[in-house]
């Protein structure tokens, strides 16, 4: 157990859901695409929560409030969510129908927009060139 000087009690799943971020936005891409993102954002400088739909269509990444003002990405949207009763917490996810792909954490609360703008170019150019790719051995 881990215990601050002040004798405050600093682990466990009630310490984790304190520190989470309130509201934010949420970017939702395809799927592909989102998978592709959360695998260089993982090996990079950390990826947020990310929230997936059941019918493995797209994700949703947590980024901080304000992003959808100048989200412009083609392929994605970025969505308010004004603390209209989006609660995070790694039990359950905030949304119907869906599931944590990356549950809620304390060292990356949410995704910072601009990596996540440059992580979601490089896998649609890293999807355009697998599908060339692909097309080119299919005509063989």
């Amino acid at each position: 157990m881990e215990t601050s000087g002040s004798g405050t009690h600093r682990s466990g799943p009630s310490a984790e859901r304190s520190e989470l971020p309130a509201p934010c936005d949420l970017v939702t891409v395809p799927a592909r695409q989102g998978l592709e993102a959360v695998d260089l954002l993982r090996h990079g400088s950390g990826v947020g929560p990310v929230l997936h739909d059941r019918t493995g269509a797209s994700l949703c990444f947590l980024v901080p409030p304000g992003t959808a003002d100048a989200w412009d990405v083609p392929g994605s949207s970025c969505t308010r969510t004004d603390g209209r009763g989006l609660v995070l917490g790694a039990d359950a996810p905030p949304v119907e129908d869906g599931g944590w792909l990356v549950p809620p954490h304390t060292d990356t609360a949410v995704t910072d927009p601009a990596v996540l703008r440059a992580a979601l170019g490089q896998a649609a150019r890293t999807i355009e060139l697998a599908d060339s790719y692909q097309g080119r051995r299919q005509t063989r």
